[in-house]
């Protein structure tokens, strides 16, 4: 049945006299009209929460769906497995590792959830999580749950850390950390770190960090939500002991759809899938019943190829959309080069037109992704103590307001301007992150500057209490 699956729509290749690819896409506006679905007054600059998919990818996803209802046992028993090995055969290529280190599941989180559910503390009550303060709220939680239901077995340590600092800092913080939880009589077992973190939106040092894991005698749990598609990534340089990375954000692959790797040395610790099914093997001997067909596939890839009745198409579309990059947009380094200058050139201009700063280093290495984190002019004051000098010359708003500010500012984008960006406060201010992609260009990041700079002036005028005190007055209503 694979074989009825037809190719993603591409335009025939040619060469121009400079030997370069004359059918690859421009980027930028051209590029978004033609091939994705946004609103015509829509303008996504947030690439690093949900993602988007081409409409070439949406045919790809209709048409596993349709093959799907047209023989359903057909399907699922038997085409789906060969079409998730190719979409797996193709993540791992771009992932640069073995293809039996890779499997799929649903998001992020739940690769993250899979192994500290999967991990066996000890009853000496000394296992300890390490995680830096950055860590996504989803994952924290995932944390706080596991210490608390495992009834003391395992404690949590969090890496304190204060952007801009250099990756010297980060991987002496990871050293101090390990160093204190053993004075502490603990046994640092596994410690969680970012690809580049969600708020602020920076690129982390994973790789050091892993390899002083690996020196420190720490398990590595990289939670790489941002990641492929947003960097370049090389796991076996890298080596991980574990690995997850959301390709529905910056690979152009329906949601939810994440890549979970784990090197074969470690995959015996991986005892089940979430939730555990059919693929399960117990360590028992004898007879293994299953429903799924037979095949000489490993056991932890097998207990991940079929874990209940889930609308699995994105998994599928995962080598559509890799080819179509390569095809349409000329492959992940020329994506690359253009998302991560865009997003420097366009930040810096951003942060020109608020009078502010983008966040990052001294080296730079903080802004070496896609994604720039832009100051706002709009401080928060706490009681009657003096603004930091640096905020000074802000207008500020009381740190009793502040929840509500965030909650206007990112509201007031989306009902008044038609955008939606994510807003933080850090460092005594309010901050943006801002995507760039390959349907953007300058002019939308000079659009959001300006754009931003009219916010922050309506905010600053106390407009968010008007909304506040209509939504109040409803609500008595």
């Amino acid at each position: 049945m694979g074989d009825n699956v037809q190719s993603i729509p591409v335009r025939e290749k040619a060469l121009s006299s400079d030997g370069q690819d004359d059918k690859v896409q421009a980027y930028g506006k051209g590029l978004k009209d033609e091939h994705f679905m946004f609103g015509p007054n829509y303008r996504n600059l947030n690439q690093g929460s949900f993602g988007t998919i081409p409409r070439a990818i949406q045919a790809k996803q209709r048409e596993y769906q349709d093959l799907a209802e047209a023989t359903p046992d057909a399907f699922i028993f038997y085409a789906y497995p060969k079409l998730l090995d190719e979409s797996r055969t193709a993540v791992a290529r771009v992932l640069r590792v073995p293809t039996e280190t890779v499997v799929f599941v649903g998001n992020a989180t739940i690769g993250v959830n899979t192994v500290l559910y999967n991990l066996i503390w000890a009853d000496d009550n000394k296992d300890e999580i390490l995680h830096f303060n950055t860590i996504y709220g989803g994952c924290g939680k995932t944390v706080e749950y596991v210490v608390e239901s495992r009834y003391g077995r395992v404690s949590s340590r969090t890496i304190p850390l204060t952007y801009p600092c250099e990756d010297e800092a980060v991987v002496a913080a990871f050293r101090d950390a390990v160093k204190a939880s053993r004075e502490a009589g603990k046994r640092p077992k596994v410690c969680i770190f970012d690809v580049v973190s969600s708020l602020p939106g920076i690129c982390f040092p994973f790789e050091a960090v892993a390899a002083a894991c690996k020196e420190e005698g720490v398990l590595s749990l990289v939670d790489g939500a941002q990641g492929i598609g947003l960097v370049d990534l090389d796991l076996t340089r890298a080596d991980p002991d574990f690995f997850v990375s959301n390709c529905h954000k910056w690979l152009h692959t329906p949601r939810g759809c994440a890549v979970f790797y784990v090197p074969l040395r470690n995959q015996a610790l991986i005892r089940s899938a979430i939730p555990t099914s059919w693929g399960y093997t117990p360590l028992v001997e004898g007879p293994k019943a299953t429903v799924l067909p037979p095949n000489n596939k490993s056991p932890f890839v097998f207990m991940f190829e079929f874990i209940g009745t889930l609308d699995n198409s994105p998994f599928l579309c995962v080598k559509d959309a890799i080819r179509w990059r390569e095809e349409v947009l000329g492959g992940e380094e020329r994506i690359l080069e253009y998302t991560h200058a865009l997003a420097k050139k366009g930040g810096q201009r951003v942060a020109e037109i608020l009078g502010t700063k983008i966040l990052d280093n001294e080296s730079g290495t903080l802004t070496r992704n896609s994604m720039v984190n832009v100051a706002l002019p709009l401080a928060v004051k706490k009681g009657e103590s003096p603004l930091l000098a640096d905020l000074a010359a802000l207008p500020s708003v009381p740190e009793d307001d502040a929840f509500g500010v965030t909650i206007w500012l990112k509201e007031t984008l989306m009902y008044d301007y038609n955008t939606f960006l994510p807003m933080f406060i850090y460092g005594g201010r309010w901050w943006t992150r801002i995507s760039a992609q390959v349907f953007l260009d300058e002019e939308d990041f000079e659009w959001a500057g300006n754009t931003l700079k009219e916010l922050c002036e309506r905010a600053a005028k106390g407009e968010y209490k008007k909304s506040a005190e209509k939504k109040k007055k409803v609500m008595l209503e």
